[in-house]
């Protein structure tokens, strides 16, 4: 698989990039338009090299033109080529235009899309919208769309797939599914968030061949997390050179939760590691793991003792909304201790009658690792209103709360105060439950061994989901539990 560059970029930030290859290195619109079609029929011949027959959808816009460009390719290498067009020939201008009339010139196909037309192709290709698309899909788009979706063939999607939201990953109604996208200039940080990983198959990317000068003169919107493997250890060392983590969670019916976390944090490498739940659970999590210290504690007072042997506070699962959970949450937030904050702590923390507590103002010293309705109640508002931009809902709650936020899903984002990451490890088999209770003590172990707020953070998300990717690779994803993932986490930290 082809290795791809770690930056993204924002629509607005490509078209800045594609403005200075035009306008100050001389670089003409219509030859980077000719390469992108010629990349994409590459992919087409490449993938399907049986292939002897392709449909190429066209929109009006520059995207159109890159279809155009791509069809004329496949159609002077002999390919029966059908080109389907949302557009007449009086709507199109510039580039767009000069790779339609080349096209048609060397005698091409071209067919006014019809919804009751039969399509008969091996490959498919979306030249619809491309990246410029701000609102719903509707019409004779949304048609073309549905129909590209219902043929059984392999579907290419030129730059983004059409409907797909290139900035933010949102899908408002409709989106072709691709089994693969060609992508240009620069990699769009919508591909690899939200409902991206259901409609972009597999991703390949091209420069084009701009210069790098011009990726100077851009800063990235984005990164993609890579794997920064853990220092060497120590010969000398000792249990205490690697932290001690205390887990703090276990309410009545959820003490799983908290053994799931001590477990992954020991798994990945944490000094010591300790739990403390209710009295009732304390002898239970000792006789199945008894590397974990458990302590039973009734309330802050009891909870003070452990605190204050601990580097990091992992505080959340199974926590519950108690009188009992708020206690401990408000004695923990007070030490003002390196802490990852998950699952029903986040829930206490977005209580408004909590903040009178004045403990839910921004910290430093927290990495909170929200799932969308936990997002939601941080920052007040829907679901589906997070869902439409996951990128600005991260930033909000880190800006709200301060410190790393880890917004969890499919390109899970690692927000922190000068930048944004997204890791794309993981499969559809993490959506069971306990996941996140082994990424919380996975962060911090991570967190007790030395790494950064943000380091901690963007590699635990990144090994947690890595972890699972291997542990699917012989048995599938369904089926998946969150303890399948200890013996892959130790074998990645090492």
């Amino acid at each position: 698989m082809q290795k791809l560059p770690r930056t993204l970029y924002r629509t607005d930030q490509v078209k800045e990039l594609e403005r200075i290859a035009i306008n100050e290195y001389g670089i003409s619109s219509f030859n980077l338009m000719t390469k992108a079609g010629y990349e994409v029929f590459q992919c087409v011949t490449g993938k399907w090299p049986n292939a002897g027959a392709v449909a190429v959808f066209c929109g009006s816009g520059n995207n159109g033109g890159d279809g155009y460009i791509a069809a004329s390719l496949a159609h002077q290498a002999g390919l029966q080529v059908c080109v389907y067009t949302m557009a007449t020939v009086e709507k199109l201008t510039g580039d767009a235009l000069a790779a339609y009339q080349n096209y048609v010139s060397a005698n091409g196909k071209v067919v006014l899309f019809d919804a009751l037309q039969p399509i008969n192709a091996d490959v498919l290709v979306d030249a619809l919208l491309g990246t410029g698309l701000n609102r719903s899909v509707t019409g004779r788009y949304a048609e073309a769309i549905k129909a590209i979706n219902a043929c059984p063939v392999p579907v290419i999607a030129i730059d983004i797939p059409s409907g797909l939201n290139a900035d933010t990953g949102y899908v408002d109604d409709h989106a072709v599914k691709a089994d693969c996208t060609v992508t240009f200039i620069g990699l769009k940080q919508g591909l690899f968030s939200g409902q991206a990983a259901e409609y972009c198959g597999n991703i390949f990317y091209t420069s084009l061949l701009v210069p790098d000068g011009v990726f100077q003169k851009v800063t990235p919107s984005a990164y993609r997390v890579v794997h920064a493997p853990m220092p060497r250890r120590n010969r000398c060392a000792h249990k205490g050179a690697y932290g001690h983590v205390l887990i703090i969670g276990g309410d009545k019916g959820f003490i799983g939760a908290a053994r799931l976390a001590a477990e992954a944090a020991l798994r990945t490498g944490a000094g010591l590691v300790s739990i403390a739940t209710r009295t009732e659970h304390s002898s239970i999590i000792s006789l199945t793991r008894p590397e974990v210290m458990c302590h039973g504690v009734a309330n802050g007072v009891q909870l003070s003792p452990l605190l204050k042997k601990a580097n990091v506070i992992v505080i959340g699962p199974g926590l519950g909304q108690s009188e009992w959970a708020k206690e401990l949450l408000i004695t923990a937030i007070l030490t003002r201790k390196l802490m990852v904050i998950d699952a029903d702590a986040l829930n206490i923390l977005a209580n408004t009658m909590f903040a009178r507590h004045k403990l839910a103002l921004v910290s430093s010293t927290r990495v909170l690792t929200p799932h969308t309705g936990e997002a939601a109640r941080l920052l007040m508002t829907t679901t589906s209103m997070i869902q439409k931009d996951r990128f600005a809902a991260a930033y909000e709650i880190q800006r709200k709360y301060g410190g790393v936020v880890v917004l969890k899903g499919a390109g899970t984002l690692i927000a922190s105060e000068d930048d944004l990451a997204i890791s794309t490890t993981g499969n559809p088999g993490m959506a069971s439950g306990g996941m996140g209770d082994v990424l919380s003590g996975v962060i911090g172990a991570l967190l007790a061994q030395g790494l950064s707020l943000k380091d901690a953070a963007q590699q635990g998300v990144f090994l947690h989901g890595l972890a699972a990717d291997l542990a699917v690779e012989k048995d599938g994803e369904r089926g998946l539990l969150a303890s399948d993932l200890m013996p892959y986490l130790r074998k990645l930290v090492n």
